[in-house]
């Protein structure tokens, strides 16, 4: 079992650039950026305030994973997290159905990732807004945040699903946060 430990933050489009030249300053490392889209699937046991069952589709393959967040008011969250690739878009899709599950919400997603440290920092641009994650330790994040300046960024504490319920738009029986012209293909 895995538990992913991270911190969000909002930012403005310029707070965003600022971020990116200190960490290009600071001598973090670029890994790389990516397109995603997310299904976040509802039905069977899952309690949507705590647990995420996510197919993820990005150029370099389809993941299932399984997240479920700890109950906590600080701004550093824990969740379990189990993750896996999938061979077939297609052939996870008819098993979760299969299953009881049924796609509940779509989401895009723009992410560029860096290491920086112990700790991987990543800048989300989503259709509804740009965001900051710290994901390592706890004593970690705190020391990164610092030396990037974030102390004084608006903490996010929903998550990326909860962010496209609350921004998306109703489609049939789901709810999509897209970009505009964003290609499906990508």
């Amino acid at each position: 079992m895995g538990i992913e430990i991270e911190k969000k933050y909002r930012l403005t489009r310029e707070e965003a650039v600022a971020l990116e030249r200190e960490l290009e300053r600071s001598g973090a490392r670029f890994i790389g950026e990516e397109f995603e889209e997310n299904t976040i699937y509802a039905g069977g046991a899952l309690d949507p305030q705590r647990q995420v069952l996510r197919v993820r589709r990005t150029a370099s393959g389809t993941t299932l994973a399984y997240k479920e967040r700890a109950l906590t008011n600080g701004a550093i969250k824990h969740q379990r997290e189990e993750e896996t690739r999938i061979e077939s878009d297609e052939a996870i899709a008819a098993i979760l159905c299969a299953l009881g599950f049924h796609p509940a919400l779509v989401y895009e997603k723009k992410r560029r990732k860096w290491r920086f440290a112990e700790a991987e920092v990543v800048i989300d641009e989503l259709p509804f807004g740009i965001y900051a994650e710290i994901e390592g330790d706890a004593e970690g994040i705190d020391r990164i945040e610092r030396e990037l300046g974030l102390e004084s960024a608006e903490i996010e504490h929903d998550t990326y699903p909860q962010l496209a319920a609350r921004h998306g738009v109703k489609r049939d029986n789901s709810i999509e946060a897209r970009f505009v012209n964003q290609s499906k293909s990508n």
